[in-house]
Parts: structure tokens; C-alpha cells; sequence
């Protein structure tokens, strides 16, 4: 099992995100300030801005949501996922890709955290 901590703009927003665009189940919420949400092994922390996770660090650097680092959902048909997120209104970094392992495309949250959706190569 692997837990990541996402910080999100908007804590009901992400929940919604997730548990009804990708398949997540809503576990447990901390009020506005954060929600765990869970797919299989895969445990998402959605820390919004009156999280802990969200304080200054000492230097004064402030956690921002956003970067490139991502949780990787498999699916089985990425075309027929994507054309669904695409008519709910999902924003994408890119095209589908294909490599030697398979096919990607990236997805954002609504705090703009990129979901990676892969399909393995057959």
C-alpha cells in the first residue's frame, strides 16, 4: 500500500474529483482542512490550505499544489477513459502518449495535481 499526500486549493472539490472521476472512496475528512481517500493500495491525503502541510516552512518557502509528481492509476481502455474525464470537464497536461510500457496522458485535479492514467503495453 502507498499513501501520498496531495495539497489541494479546495478540499470538497478534490474529494469530489476523485472519488467521482476516478474511482476513489471517500475515508474519512478533517472538516476543510483535509480528506483521505482511498483505490485499491493507493491512499490519497488531500491537505487544503488550513492543513498542516500547508504551513510555511522556516525559510519561508509556502507549499503551493501543482507539481509534476504523480500517483499513476492503471485503467484497461485509456481512449474510452479519457473521452469520459474529457466530457466531465477534466483539464490535461498532454496527449495520449505511448512508450515501451504503454500509453499515458495526464490529468489535473481541480488544485491542478497531475494524475497520471496509464494503460500497459499488451
Amino acid at each position: 500500500m502507498a499513501t501520498m499526500r496531495y495539497l489541494v486549493s479546495d478540499v470538497g472539490a478534490a474529494v469530489s474529483f476523485y472519488v467521482d472521476r476516478l474511482g476513489f472512496e471517500e475515508m474519512q475528512r478533517f472538516g476543510p482542512a483535509m480528506a483521505i481517500v482511498r483505490r485499491g493500495d493507493l491512499v490519497l491525503w488531500l491537505a487544503g490550505p488550513a492543513s498542516s502541510a500547508a504551513r510555511p516552512m522556516p525559510d519561508g518557502r509556502e507549499p503551493q499544489p501543482g507539481g509534476w509528481n504523480r500517483a499513476v492509476i492503471e485503467v484497461d481502455d485509456l481512449e474510452s477513459r479519457v473521452g469520459e474525464l474529457g466530457s466531465m470537464g477534466a483539464v490535461f497536461r498532454n496527449e495520449i502518449v505511448e512508450g515501451p510500457g504503454g500509453r499515458q496522458i495526464l490529468v489535473e485535479d481541480p488544485s491542478g495535481n497531475v494524475v497520471e492514467l496509464f494503460e500497459p503495453a499488451s
